[in-house]
């Protein structure tokens, strides 16, 4: 059983972010790795950062990714374009892998631009596809809190910054909607436990 995670917090969050969920994951006997990166480069360099960080971590060994909001396209990105890096497991915390409605609209904005730097373009719409065999699992908030709802209502059941619909991947294994805000998705015991039972027996609760 692997028992290496990599873990990859989400835009503007620093490595710290993911502290509660690697300890919980590292009590549970689990080597935890988290990828820290500048959140408003280009895609293309974070992918191939993380596709490093993960070679140089965990030395060829399949491994869990477990990746919040951004961190999670990273990480469904950086997998499907590296087949030879083994994996165990991916889930997806709030990761707006179709695009965010939020995100574009911060993106109308020059300051909102400027934030988002070189990240802005993934927040079109698009297709989101998992390419690999081993389990993919999401999970998504329906507690509308979080920054985007700054910009204007988001239609449908949404965590406040990412929709339940932006976050669908075209053959993942499993998906469970929880009721926190799209920060909380990271610090919820609850999830913690969600996610060690992903990566134990590629199902929710």
């Amino acid at each position: 059983m692997a028992r290496d995670v990599v873990l990859a917090p989400g835009l503007w969050m620093p490595g710290a972010a993911m502290a509660l969920l690697a300890a919980r994951l590292a009590r549970a006997g689990y080597a935890t790795h988290v990828f820290t990166y500048r959140g408003r480069s280009l895609l293309e360099g974070n992918v191939a950062r993380l596709a490093r960080f993960a070679r140089q971590a965990v030395q060829g060994r399949a491994a869990h990714f477990v990746g919040h909001s951004l961190g999670g396209v990273l990480a469904l990105e950086m997998l499907n374009a590296h087949p030879e890096q083994p994996v165990a497991s991916l889930i997806l915390l709030g990761a707006p892998v179709r695009g965010c409605l939020a995100g574009r609209r911060l993106g109308s904005a020059r300051v909102g631009r400027w934030m988002m730097g070189g990240c802005g373009e993934l927040w079109h719409e698009r297709e989101a596809v998992w390419k690999r065999d081993a389990p993919l699992g999401v999970v998504a908030g329906t507690v509308p809190l979080g920054l985007g709802r700054a910009f204007g209502r988001l239609p449908g059941p949404n965590d406040g910054v990412v929709r339940v619909d932006e976050t669908v991947v075209d053959g993942m294994a499993a998906r469970v909607l929880v009721p926190l805000g799209h920060s909380l998705l990271i610090v919820s015991g609850s999830v913690g436990r969600q996610v060690e039972r992903f990566m134990q027996e590629g199902r929710f609760e």
